[in-house]
């Protein structure tokens, strides 16, 4: 089956996705990832450009990824390069790289004062000691899609899981690669998630002469 929201430990007592579109979402496109980030910065969106610009390196199911902390991505002040946090779906570790654009969007986002060492990296407006939840990512996504002209209903928060090991396996055609960077126990899960089949594997296999 393909990984979906409504599979993660972290849902509450009734689907996230209830009355909605299920089923594998696209990774974003290139130019996609561009116009999002260029519509956050114009507007100053400061946490969200942080969130989805880790988002994209960080490649974390959501659940994963509102759970970070502080001190999961920055050390005595400054942003890390790289970054392991314990996948709770799995319950094994993970690694992802945190790229200089990220970087410095993670460090501004950083700059504000309530933001303390051990607490929530992305809080809720709520309530500051908790995170925000995958449902306030999933809506704020939704409202990035549409500001670029995307149907919400056809992206989810996979896509931008997704994106970023989608890229890295047409360009290297290293399979295992991404199954590391994703966390997969299984490479059968890494080629069901990427949605990989023939016409993908093949223009990878015509560039290898032997």
């Amino acid at each position: 089956m393909h990984e979906s929201f409504s599979d993660h430990p972290c849902r509450t007592n009734f689907p996230w996705n209830r009355d909605k579109l299920i089923g594998p979402k696209p990774p974003l496109k290139a130019k996609e990832i561009w116009s999002i980030r260029v519509r956050l910065q114009v507007a100053h969106r400061i946490r969200d450009l942080a969130l989805f610009d880790l988002a994209l390196d960080s490649k974390l199911r959501a659940c994963d990824l509102v759970s970070l902390r502080v001190d999961d991505v920055a050390l005595n002040g400054r942003i890390r390069s790289r970054a392991t946090v314990m996948q709770r779906k799995t319950g094994r570790p993970v690694q992802f790289e945190i790229t200089e654009q990220t970087r410095e969007a993670v460090g501004r986002w950083l700059e504000k004062p309530d933001l303390r060492k051990g607490e929530p990296l992305f809080p809720s407006r709520i309530n500051r000691a908790r995170p925000m939840t995958p449902r306030q990512y999933a809506r704020l996504l939704g409202s990035w899609l549409r500001a670029i002209g995307l149907d919400p209903l056809a992206y989810g928060t996979h896509s931008l899981r997704r994106t970023k090991g989608s890229m890295i396996y047409r360009r290297t055609g290293n399979l295992r690669a991404v199954q590391l960077l994703l966390g997969h126990t299984k490479i059968e899960s890494t080629v069901r998630y990427l949605g990989i089949d023939v016409d993908d594997a093949l223009p990878i296999a015509e560039q290898v002469e032997i």
